[in-house]
């Protein structure tokens, strides 16, 4: 396992935990941590023995978004395209494309680019004193990271754009009314119940998880036919898997199956 200053690894049985660690920060984003979150995302996302991974922030923040004490004193030169696209992206596309799921377990402020990183995992849980903040209108740029992809399709153009627009910190109780996470829990057991519902998903055939994720990210985009033609693919590697035969067995011995992932 790879060691990081700026993120933490952890393993608990088959749930990886990544945090982000710069609490003194609130885990905003600089050069050091754009750099080690990826290796640590693949990290986790190569290693067959996790199932579920957990990304969530050190101390009082999920993520402030990116540090903006860390910009180039001279930006005549300096491309915000060439950091998105080559930093930034790489990592939100390595958790979105993940053959796993990924939670965000969101403590505290989840804001700008760090709100991308909260809405790119597949589940969402929320402490009741985090929020939700697209702080861009304020200092005249706008959401990034696919921000607005999350937002749009989620809360539809209208809602989306206000969100934008009047940089509303949206509190997780209207989080969880708007579908942008799934369950409320109390901030201090935040981690806690995180992990028990990420163990539960982790005890589901891994096949189903992935096959599952591939569909519905493909469903965004696709048409009912083409939809209905994925779906048949995907079925067609699960019930040829020998996970599918364990789970017709251990359903006929009334017991639970061992999942092998294939």
């Amino acid at each position: 396992m790879a060691k990081y200053e700026t993120v933490k690894v952890e393993r608990h049985g088959p749930v990886a935990v990544v945090t982000l660690n710069r609490p003194d920060k609130l885990n905003s984003f600089d050069g050091a941590l754009r750099r080690e979150l990826l290796p640590a995302v693949r990290e986790v996302n190569d290693d067959d023995t996790v199932r579920v991974v957990v990304l969530t922030g050190e101390g009082r923040a999920f993520s402030a978004g990116a540090d903006l004490q860390d910009m180039p004193e001279d930006r005549t030169s300096f491309r915000v395209e060439d950091q998105l696209n080559g930093e930034y992206k790489p990592i939100l596309m390595e958790i979105y494309e993940a053959p796993k799921p990924w939670i965000s377990a969101i403590n505290g402020a989840c804001a700008g680019i760090g709100s991308a990183f909260g809405m790119v995992c597949d589940l969402t849980v929320m402490a009741d004193n985090a929020y939700l903040y697209q702080a861009f209108a304020a200092i005249s740029l706008v959401p990034d990271g696919g921000a607005t992809w999350h937002l749009v399709r989620t809360l539809g153009r209208k809602r989306a754009y206000e969100v934008i627009v009047t940089g509303e910190k949206l509190s997780a109780e209207k989080c969880l009314d708007w579908g942008l996470c799934n369950r409320v829990v109390p901030a201090d057991t935040l981690l806690q119940d995180t992990l028990s519902w990420a163990e539960e998903v982790a005890g589901k055939a891994p096949l189903s998880l992935r096959y599952a994720k591939q569909a519905i990210n493909a469903a965004i985009e696709e048409s009912v036919g083409d939809t209905i033609s994925n779906e048949a693919k995907l079925q067609h590697i699960c019930i040829t898997s020998d996970d599918a035969q364990e789970g017709v067995v251990a359903f006929m011995e009334k017991r639970a199956p061992v999942w092998q992932g294939r």
